[in-house]
């Protein structure tokens, strides 16, 4: 019943830009902290984004700090994640996931409760 369906993937050229959305049904949205992860081919799921359930913190990985931006709507359940300026290394499988922290940003997977199956982002040339 719960679900995080991510979408906006796809293939794109350095340098270019892409928006990922989230869309989340089954459990309060707005009473959990929503991050982003990817995990490129060979490598460890690496976390890279999160923002706060009442949407007024957000952190982000030093990889993609200055690049990408997250953002959340708790009144449509959705989370998105502006990339810009992508890089080959951004290559990967992106995941959306929730975390009951109260007021926090987590960075560690393991704290988060629900996963997404995620959506596939290609950059090369």
């Amino acid at each position: 019943e719960v679900q995080l369906q991510a979408s906006g993937g796809g293939s794109v050229q350095p340098g270019g830009s892409l928006t990922l959305s989230c869309e989340a049904s089954g459990f309060p949205f707005s009473e959990y902290a929503i991050g982003w992860f990817r995990q490129a081919p060979g490598k460890e799921r690496e976390w890279i984004s999160c923002i706060s359930k009442h949407d007024d913190t957000t952190t982000y990985a030093d990889s993609v700090k200055g690049r990408f931006a997250i953002s959340r709507d708790n009144a449509k359940n959705t989370l998105s994640l502006q990339m810009n300026s992508l890089k080959p290394e951004d290559t990967a499988v992106y995941y959306c996931a929730a975390n009951q922290h109260p007021y926090g940003t987590p960075s560690q997977a393991p704290e988060y409760s629900y996963w997404g199956q995620g959506t596939l982002v290609t950059v090369s040339s």
